[in-house]
């Protein structure tokens, strides 16, 4: 498990927040899984949920004693990214800010590179 330098990806104190109040709701350790799969209109999409601990070859990033943790796969696709919560009237949900996206979806859920 490697700990990730702030500019490699970033967890936001809003996001953060809202991990840690999950997590609390529901009795888990205030971690963030971010894992990126085929699919979605774009080509990838962004999955989340909470995660007991990190796994072997994960890289983690810590925000106000919550972490999010990150797959060496997964890695590749997001590396420099932030993800935040966000708050609109379309609705609250886990935004990844992608430098590495060629482009992206409406939602904001899927991209390509």
């Amino acid at each position: 498990m490697d700990t990730l330098a702030n500019e490699a990806i970033i967890l936001t104190p809003s996001a953060a927040r809202r991990v840690a109040a999950i997590a609390a709701k529901q009795g888990k350790p205030a971690i963030l899984r971010l894992s990126v799969e085929g699919g979605g209109c774009s080509g990838f999409q962004y999955r989340f949920g909470l995660a007991d601990a990190p796994e072997a070859g994960d890289t983690v990033a810590v925000q106000d004693d919550v972490s999010l943790v990150v797959d060496e796969m997964s890695l590749d696709l997001v590396r420099g990214s932030a993800v935040d919560f966000v708050e609109s009237l379309g609705g609250a949900a886990f935004q990844v800010t992608n430098p590495n996206a060629a482009s992206g979806c409406g939602c904001g859920s899927s991209f390509s590179i």
